[in-house]
């Protein structure tokens, strides 16, 4: 590749031809798109594909070259191991051994949890790691007396952090691989990160575990007692009466635990969500509680008339009328076949034995009475009553979490050795050079398959179809980039920015703009529409592009301070009712960290410039 163009009169920019005019266009409008959502990321992926052959950008083959692309079919191959790792209990069981080992020490609980997701996230995709781990923390924050909030972004963060530890730790990784060896550089093996990816993981562990529980808000769990030893405990929606004593209380969370033995978990005031804990609001009527509290509180608050069933629960009642009843929630995962689906036209509401009572989507809340139109996104929590039995029938069916679940039993669980030693093998032949990751990652899901492992049916659904469909669609948008020349132009207007700079601080310049676009498109995307910038950006500099390959895998995943840029952000959210700024107070600095780190680090075991 050429360098940039310099005459006497200082630095000419690279012809603006109206290719390149196109693509960017398309590129600022799909950009659009991604970031607002305003059509779902499958749909732009393929608006991408469609845009670039109408236009003649691309030929039709090198607009579908990246269904056959290594990297989406090693991407899917891994989402359907990963899934035959929690199916079988082989990464279940070690939850229940911390479980077991924490013994109802917090401090213990909490190392175990985020060593545990470390180690996990490093080997499998972070997204179930996640999905398991929330439940798991939830339970373990009943039975060792401390706040789930303080805990669940941090599992997000390491799970974060691990992933850059190891090629298949994360999809970014495999991605970045495959298409540096397009650019004639070798592909990256399976520990080579975590030469970097290690020591910044295991220094945002401690930052995380010291750092979060002065800065995350202390949250009660909704629900604790799923076990039958326990005495019931009720989650209730009750709405604050015409004339109810409560009207203008301002301190209400004492006042109901002192007055009316009900825990106070937020207040929905027009569709709005207050925390208690961290506002003082005057008491309207109108205003709705979640409450928890035992049959009898809830009773006779409601004989009382101080509050009111919230919602139109008729023939709502606690205790003995259902005693195997239980009010749970559930969060939609990313492997929901009801993403974007209406709520009411869900298997929930087609149950006559199951009562859905309002739905919580980021920072709204929606009763049932204005959940018609509401359609399901990641991280949204539905709040249902629903018999004991139901239960097993809802978390087998993968299209929802129970937040409070953890005594469910894992399904085939004797497989999970079998599952446990393929997976290993995977791991070690792709590491120690045996077989190319694409081989060995199919070759695990054929043994998968055959040993009864994996049931192929039931896995397609774990393949994350919108990921890989966005995977494809951005490679032929970075196809079209370098094929116009757009990638250069980029390139060159970037490093204009840094004239004069030392390879060291263009570095840290590609990857704090990795990390700036992952917060905003996801961590696949950003890698392949910056990897071409970044190489190019190298070879102008005449420096080794190898540390600004690796520089965009730890910049694409650097994606700490909001919580819409990473899938596992989304998950917690709902559970640890944070905020937006929660993300901020304790991301940024994260973030602020990784960057720096990365790009200290990464010169020091990759050099831009070969000794003689």
């Amino acid at each position: 590749m050429s360098g940039r163009t310099w005459t006497k009169t200082g630095y000419i920019m690279p012809e603006l031809t109206l290719d390149i005019i196109i693509v960017s266009a398309i590129l600022i409008a799909s950009l659009s798109l991604l970031i607002t959502e305003i059509i779902a990321v499958d749909k732009t992926a393929m608006g991408i594909m469609v845009a670039l052959a109408i236009t003649g950008i691309l030929s039709p083959a090198e607009t579908i070259s990246g269904f056959a692309n290594p990297a989406v079919i090693t991407v899917g191959a891994m989402f359907l191991l990963t899934h035959a790792l929690i199916r079988t209990g082989a990464v279940g069981f070690i939850s229940e051994r911390i479980l077991h080992f924490s013994k109802g020490n917090k401090t213990r609980a909490i190392i175990l949890i985020l060593s545990t997701v470390a180690i996990a996230s490093a080997f499998i995709n972070n997204t179930p790691v996640v999905v398991l781990f929330i439940p798991i923390v939830m339970g373990l924050s009943c039975e060792c007396d401390f706040s789930p909030s303080k805990l669940l972004i941090p599992i997000s963060y390491v799970s974060i952090l691990a992933g850059t530890c190891t090629l298949i730790g994360t999809s970014t990784n495999i991605i970045v691989s495959d298409l540096s060896t397009q650019f004639g550089f070798e592909p990256l093996t399976m520990f080579e990160l975590s030469r970097v990816g290690i020591p910044i993981a295991i220094i945002g562990g401690i930052f995380l575990f010291f750092i979060s529980p002065r800065i995350l808000p202390g949250r009660t769990a909704p629900v604790c007692e799923m076990d039958e030893t326990k005495l019931n405990r009720y989650i209730a929606e009750l709405i604050v009466s015409r004339n109810s004593p409560l009207i203008g209380e301002e301190h209400i969370i004492e006042h109901a635990r002192e007055q009316l033995g009900l825990s106070v978990i937020e207040v929905f005031r027009n569709g709005n969500i207050f925390d208690p804990v961290r506002s003082l609001i005057a008491i309207k009527q109108g205003d709705i509680f979640l409450v928890k509290g035992s049959a009898e509180d809830i009773v006779l608050c409601l004989k009382k008339q101080t509050l009111e069933l919230a919602h139109g629960e008729e023939g709502m009642a606690f205790g003995h009328g259902l005693k195997d009843d239980l009010i749970i929630e559930l969060i939609v995962p990313p492997m929901s076949r009801l993403l974007r689906e209406k709520l009411l036209s869900t298997k929930l509401q087609n149950d006559p034995e199951i009562k859905i009572i309002a739905i919580r989507s980021r920072r709204h809340h929606y009763s049932y009475r204005k959940i018609k139109s509401v359609k399901l996104k990641i991280g949204d929590t539905i709040l249902v009553r629903c018999p004991r039995e139901k239960l097993s029938k809802i978390r087998n069916s993968n299209e929802f979490i129970v937040i409070e679940d953890i005594h469910h039993s894992m399904i085939d669980t004797e497989k999970a050795r079998m599952a446990a030693i393929i997976f290993v093998g995977v791991v070690l032949f792709a590491s120690t050079g045996f077989a190319d990751i694409l081989i060995c990652s199919l070759t695990g899901v054929f043994l998968m398959t055959l040993t009864h492992c994996l049931r192929l049916k039931d896995a397609y659904r774990s393949l994350e179809s919108e990921v890989l469909l966005l995977i494809v669609g951005t490679i032929a948008l970075g196809l079209a980039m370098q094929k116009t020349g757009a990638t250069r132009l980029y390139a060159d207007a970037f490093l204009s920015l840094f004239d004069g700079k030392n390879p060291d601080t263009v570095l840290f310049g590609v990857i704090l703009l990795s990390s700036l676009c992952t917060h905003i498109l996801s961590n696949n995307a950003t890698a392949v529409l910056l990897l071409p910038i970044a190489v190019t950006t190298a070879a102008s500099l005449g420096a080794d592009p190898k540390p600004f390959i690796i520089g965009i895998c730890f910049g694409a995943s650097a994606c700490f301070a909001t919580p819409i840029g990473y899938q596992t952000n989304l998950l917690v959210y709902g559970p640890g009712r944070y905020r937006f700024s929660d993300y901020m107070k304790l991301g940024l600095p994260l973030n602020i960290m990784v960057v720096v780190l990365s790009a200290l680090l990464i010169p020091f075991f990759w050099p831009f410039f070969t000794p003689i």
